[in-house]
């Protein structure tokens, strides 16, 4: 981690957790420039039974490093519920930290440092922000830009939570964070798992800190956005702002 602590001494135990379906091309480059970031990280692939060997990339790395661990499950389960299984993973064996990270490329390992200095520097969460100063995206079509920067601001408004990029899924989280929310009781499995990861961090009290990153569209394989997420994402943002209301009503009440 970015220099707190004399050299060779740890500042705890990161655990970052990439979930996979049809990554097969990505995800070794992804593990290799994961682990020459820091000393301090560890790898979860939650891999959804990817058909195009995804699994099978991970497992030979693994082999030979064991900084690298692999989750496979019998279907295609959707993300909130693969950053759920890695959160208990990480809550399980004995982790500080848990980061979150696309398997596509989009997301930048050089920049996990600044991640782990804001947990040290009192974050509680800490969200890589594409928006925190300005709009930092490269190669997006400005129809997908215009959906995500509006659907940011919307949930943003809705649910009162003062983070730019609602939506981000670079992230890391204090252990302590993903153990004081009840993980059973997620309501959302798409993008808007982001959102209501925030909402919740944000309204039991802990500090959440936006990093500024450079958000790149991947360059091999699909995009995982779809019509149906979207439509997830607009519900659950607004289930959000009515329980934001009814705890408002709530406390004026007493």
């Amino acid at each position: 981690m970015a220099g707190s602590k004399a050299d060779g001494e740890s500042n705890g135990r990161l655990l970052v957790v990439i979930p996979t379906y049809n990554e097969a091309e990505n995800i070794p480059i992804v593990i290799r420039k994961v682990l020459g970031v820091t000393p301090d990280v560890d790898i979860l692939v939650v891999d959804d039974n990817s058909p195009d060997g995804t699994a099978k990339a991970v497992e030979r790395i693994s082999t030979s490093e064991d900084r690298v661990h692999l989750m496979t499950r019998q279907s295609k389960g959707g993300l909130g519920t693969a950053y759920v299984a890695g959160f208990r993973y990480a809550i399980d064996n004995g982790y500080d930290y848990v980061m979150e990270m696309d398997a596509d490329l989009s997301h930048e390992p050089n920049e996990i440092p600044s991640f782990q200095q804001a947990l040290l520097n009192h974050a509680d969460v800490a969200v890589g922000s594409r928006y925190a100063h300005g709009v930092s995206v490269l190669n997006w079509p400005i129809k997908r830009l215009l959906l995500s920067y509006g659907g940011n601001i919307f949930a943003r408004v809705v649910t009162g939570v003062p983070v730019n990029d609602m939506t981000s899924g670079f992230k890391a989280f204090k252990v302590p964070v993903l153990k004081s929310i009840d993980l059973n009781s997620i309501r959302s499995n798409g993008y808007a798992f982001q959102v209501e990861m925030n909402v919740r961090a944000y309204r039991r009290g802990f500090r959440i800190v936006e990093v500024p990153i450079v958000f790149t569209e991947r360059r091999i394989g699909a995009s995982k956005m779809s019509r149906k997420i979207v439509i997830e994402g607009v519900k659950i943002v607004m289930i959000l702002g009515l329980d934001r209301l009814l705890r408002f009503f709530r406390i004026k009440k007493h």
